[in-house]
């Protein structure tokens, strides 16, 4: 199937300002500091704004060795309310809580919860397992603070996307091996699985559809200190865990030209024969970042209405 003709200008567009802007001598840092402002062009073009009556609040939760920022987006709505924890991509190395404030704002309105956007510590400067680590921290910090942040224990779901949604899978595995907070629901957008970049379509996806080989082997070697060794660890790749059974129900997206599909495919799979309940949504004609397309493309618009209505079916239940 073709791209989705919505889709196509905003991939030729993206190619045209990432050839004008990219520096392969750069480190990762610096990468990161030029990149923040494509992104921020970027979600302005193509991603509605959310709710505006939704508030938020930054909380400084602590973790190992400092501190982080949670921005807590909350609407309109008497508490206490559902709890999504939310964790941004970008290869374990970029983005920002700003970048997701939208996308945050349209969660909590639509599936009137609140969401805690965590800004965990990237690579390179903080790698693996740092980012894993910091995001379960949030986790446990924001349940054990569940009465005076007017949400409820009993109802909290984790999700991401892409690098953030590995980590919301390593999460759920955390949070079940340490016996640490029942979670009701995993929302995991183009997810990272499989950091041995293995699976064919990481390779037979062609360059171009704004997700490259060249950069996720560059991502993923500044995320893991010794890739070699650490690659299958199940923390870093949540596909290697020998045993994915007890862990919360999942709704999965992936995207017919990301070289992230096959991540995403195989872990629904292994999923549903370790008995968790699995949603799987496949968006033929897009491409890795069609999640945020909601501005401009109606069918990821459609999507992500899914996506929330199915996170708050998960509260309900």
């Amino acid at each position: 199937m073709p791209l989705d003709p919505r889709v196509r200008p905003i991939v030729k567009l993206l190619n045209t300002v990432d050839r004008s802007e990219r520096d392969h001598g750069q480190t990762m840092t610096q990468q990161r500091i030029e990149s923040a402002g494509v992104a921020r062009r970027f979600h302005g073009i193509v991603m509605r704004l959310g709710d505006r009556s939704v508030t938020s609040q930054d909380q400084m939760v602590p973790v190992a060795g400092g501190q982080i920022t949670v921005r807590i987006h909350r609407p309109p709505a008497p508490g206490p309310l559902p709890l999504h924890v939310f964790f941004h991509g970008g290869g374990w190395c970029a983005g920002t809580l700003e970048e997701r404030d939208p996308r945050c704002r349209a969660i909590a309105s639509g599936a009137t919860c609140a969401v805690a956007s965590v800004d965990y510590r990237m690579a390179p400067e903080n790698q693996y397992p740092t980012p894993p680590e910091d995001c379960y921290a949030a986790l446990t910090w924001l349940v054990d603070h569940a009465g005076e942040l007017g949400v409820d224990p009993a109802r909290v779901s984790v999700g991401g996307e892409s690098a953030g949604a590995n980590l919301a899978a390593v999460v759920c595995l955390m949070a079940r091996d340490r016996s640490g907070p029942a979670l009701c629901h995993q929302w995991l957008d183009v997810p990272a699985t499989d950091l041995t970049m293995e699976q064919p379509s990481v390779r037979s996806t062609p360059a171009g559809y704004l997700l490259d080989y060249e950069a996720m082997l560059r991502y993923r070697d500044a995320y893991l200190p010794d890739p070699e060794a650490q690659m299958r660890e199940p923390y870093a790749s949540p596909f290697h865990a020998p045993d994915l059974s007890g862990l919360a129900p999942a709704w999965i997206l992936t995207c017919g030209y990301d070289p992230l599909r096959d991540d995403g495919r195989v872990y629904a799979e292994r999923l549903r024969a370790a008995g968790v309940p699995v949603e799987h949504t496949h968006l033929e004609g897009h491409v890795h970042p069609s999640f945020a397309f909601t501005r401009l493309v109606p069918s990821a618009r459609e999507y992500e209405a899914a996506a929330i209505a199915a996170l708050a079916a998960a509260y309900a239940r």
